[in-house]
């Protein structure tokens, strides 16, 4: 058998690690040096307002190839999440100020999460894929609110939309739908499926 390629994370989220160490998966982490804020609001801008399902792609990608031009011969994944209500774009809180508003916007509206998911091979985009989800937030109280944001702490600053779905953010919402990685950052079954097909992984 053939050696398998090096496999790469070209992400920082611990989200993803997790997600690609408890599937089994045997790969390194690299973070890439894109400023992801910056390109996505250039990417808005130049494309007169460009469907966010496109913008996480192309976020993915130059991710992954970011990475990929500093490791020769390695599969990189990139893969990122764009939040969007209606036409607007939702960012990361950077504190719990930016969380409280964000939490108040997406109160009983029903919001598109966005994720995509590349791989890369010296520096060019071998396979990518985009997966979207839907979740409805309840009509939750301020009161409410204020004790989600004492009990989610700094959590709420480290996931678009201020919740982890996977804690106590599930409490935030009445419906669903949508795969679950792909509402943890990363279409997983597809990419795993696309690490079988590049012999990463045993068929």
């Amino acid at each position: 058998m053939p050696d398998r390629l090096p496999l790469i994370l070209g992400s920082g989220s611990p989200a993803r690690r997790q997600m690609l160490k408890d599937a089994g998966l045997s790969f390194a982490v690299e973070s890439s040096r894109v400023d992801e804020a910056k390109l996505a609001d250039a990417l808005s801008r130049h494309t007169a307002c460009a469907p966010a399902a496109d913008i996480a792609e192309a976020l993915a990608e130059a991710k992954a190839i970011d990475v990929s031009s500093r490791n020769a011969h390695a599969l990189v994944i990139g893969s990122d999440q764009v939040l969007a209500l209606g036409d607007a774009l939702v960012t990361k809180a950077e504190r719990r100020d930016d969380a409280r508003r964000t939490l108040k916007a997406l109160r009983g509206q029903t919001h598109a999460l966005h994720s995509a998911v590349a791989l890369a091979k010296d520096s060019v985009i071998v396979w990518q894929h985009v997966e979207t989800a839907h979740l409805t937030m309840r009509d939750f109280s301020d009161t409410w609110l204020e004790g989600y944001l004492d009990m989610a702490g700094e959590a709420m600053t480290r996931c678009v939309g201020a919740y982890q779905l996977e804690g106590v953010g599930i409490q935030l919402f009445e419906k669903i739908e949508g795969d679950y990685f792909t509402i943890l950052g990363m279409p997983l079954l597809p990419l795993l499926q696309a690490l079988r097909e590049r012999g990463v992984l045993d068929t």
